[in-house]
């Protein structure tokens, strides 16, 4: 998935209000720009780190500036866009990048399913049975090279869970799949004392017979890409 318009860099302020964070620019100019994610973002949002934003001129908006990415001390970067997951998954479907999911052809993004939900992807293929797969952002590290989710409580995803093993108990695949965006990451697993519901409902899911998958991605200030499956821990 490569960005629209080139990022360009800076460094971080402050992260406030959830959405909204200030950033002065390598030129010296400060501006405040959309932060498109809702999590806690530890370790992502420290004063004075290094972050990627892209430009905008669209009229329409009030904030011409959106963070993407950040850059760690330690030259790693992590892709902070918790929208991102889909298009690069999407990408990733429609080019066969995902090997659990490649022999399907059909990709159909937002399908209504569940109780007032949308699933993201539903995969058709004649001779299989429909794949229901469900996208998460990831991008907490915290030891080693161990990523996690969630990185504060959600409601919201164990939901999703539990709705993809009903869809399960009717005879179709269910998919969780878990986008790492930070590239210091080689492992899975879920971060069960920050959200302790979503683990017992992860634990229910693998318990159903949910397929949980996690790969990796590049980032650069060009594009964030799809790469290798990373083990899932389920302890």
């Amino acid at each position: 998935m490569r960005f629209q318009t080139p990022l360009v860099s800076g460094r971080l302020l402050r992260r406030y209000k959830r959405f909204l964070a200030d950033i002065v620019l390598d030129t010296g100019q400060e501006v405040t720009a959309h932060c498109p994610n809702p999590g806690s973002m530890l370790g992502l949002k420290d004063e004075g780190l290094r972050v990627w934003v892209e430009p905008n001129d669209d009229p329409k908006k009030k904030l011409k500036y959106a963070w993407r990415v950040s850059e760690l001390s330690n030259g790693v970067m992590v892709g902070i866009d918790t929208a991102t997951p889909n298009r690069i998954a999407k990408e990733a479907l429609l080019s066969k990048g995902i090997a659990e999911l490649a022999a399907y052809d059909g990709v159909r993004p937002e399908v209504p399913y569940g109780t007032r939900s949308r699933i993201d992807f539903l995969l058709t293929e004649p001779s299989l049975p429909d794949a229901y797969v469900e996208i998460k952002n990831v991008h907490l590290l915290r030891q080693g090279d161990l990523a996690e989710f969630p990185d504060c409580v959600t409601e919201r995803g164990a939901k999703h869970l539990r709705e993809l093993i009903t869809v399960k108990e009717q005879g179709a695949r269910a998919v969780m799949l878990y986008v790492v965006q930070h590239e210091g990451c080689a492992r899975f697993r879920v971060a069960a004392d920050l959200d302790p519901g979503y683990a017992a409902a992860f634990k229910d899911a693998v318990d159903a017979g949910i397929e949980m998958l996690a790969y990796g991605c590049t980032v650069s200030p060009e594009e964030i890409t799809l790469t290798q499956a990373m083990p899932v821990l389920l302890d």
